[in-house]
């Protein structure tokens, strides 16, 4: 199992002038304790459990950027992006963007929205879940097409319609960034990761529950002819542990998880200044999940 860091606040000591300091710092200790995975957060506002609106909040893509700009082995991506944050082409260019100038690191990390403040705050329609998730399935038929050099003309959904779905230079990621769906909803959600996705991300409460939404998935990739195996599986962990640097705990808490074919477990720790955090959990951890393989 593989190690991810998901980094969610920038409320830093040092206030804004330091952030660009300490992600670099994040992300050079990241990949020096052989983190696989690096994401940020995809939120106009911080959410309210974990500081609130009125606390910092970066945007996501340009700080993904920025990493990728300070890493060079990570796989980059936001956990997840709301489908109703961006414009489908323009979100696809912006990951192309992302995967281009990364040297073929970029996730594109989706999912439903649901953070209903930041978008009546900055004036951002906010559908019916329904209609979310709609535009979720024509966002990622739409992302398809422009990264197929094949299929340069029209889309043509309910919800969007786009003349040319022109999208050069085309990814550097061969076919394609790697999709990965946010979510374990089991009518609609994880339908949508076995028709689409090349990766999920769960937020399980327990090993059972995880297994239960990934029997869910296979359920649906044996509906669609789809391959599970060539689905990869990851986790976000949410326990104390992570936070409070307890590797005892932290690995009691996974140790479920081994059996389930979970590629990566991507902590989540509740900290301003991420770099330290690698470098005296995340590293231990990289090397204790080998020691266990």
């Amino acid at each position: 199992m593989r190690v991810g860091v998901h980094i969610n606040r920038f409320d830093h000591s040092g206030g804004g002038p330091a952030l660009g300091a300490e992600l670099a710092a994040a992300g050079a200790a990241a990949e020096a304790a052989g983190v696989s995975w690096l994401s940020v957060m995809d939120h106009y506002f911080q959410m309210e459990s974990n500081g609130g609106a009125e606390a910092p909040m970066l945007e996501a893509y340009t700080t993904l950027g920025y990493l990728a700009g300070h890493t060079s082995t990570v796989r980059l991506g936001a956990l997840v992006t709301g489908v109703t944050y961006r414009h489908p082409g323009l979100l696809a260019k912006i990951a192309t963007s992302l995967d281009v100038l990364s040297g073929g690191r970029a996730t594109l990390g989706i999912g439903a929205a649901w953070y209903d403040r930041e978008h009546e705050g900055l004036g951002v329609p906010y559908p019916p879940l329904a209609e979310r998730f709609e535009r979720l399935e024509e966002t990622l038929r739409i992302c398809l097409q422009m990264w197929d050099p094949q299929a340069n003309g029209p889309f043509e959904g309910k919800h969007y319609r786009l003349a040319e779905t022109l999208c050069v230079p085309a990814p550097v990621s061969d076919p394609h960034p790697e999709i990965m769906i946010g979510g374990g909803g089991e009518k609609k959600t994880l339908r949508l990761v076995a028709q689409y996705a090349d990766a999920c991300n769960l937020i399980p409460s327990s090993a059972d529950e995880a297994g239960h939404k990934l029997d869910v998935l296979r359920r649906h990739c044996d509906d669609l002819g789809r391959d599970y195996d060539r689905i990869r599986k990851t986790i976000a962990y949410t326990g104390r542990a992570a936070t409070d640097g307890d590797l005892d705990a932290f690995m009691r808490d996974i140790a479920g998880y081994a059996g389930l074919g979970i590629d990566t477990v991507i902590l989540s720790p509740r900290l301003s200044e991420p770099a330290a955090w690698i470098e005296s959990f995340a590293a231990p951890v990289v090397q204790r999940l080998a020691q266990s393989d």
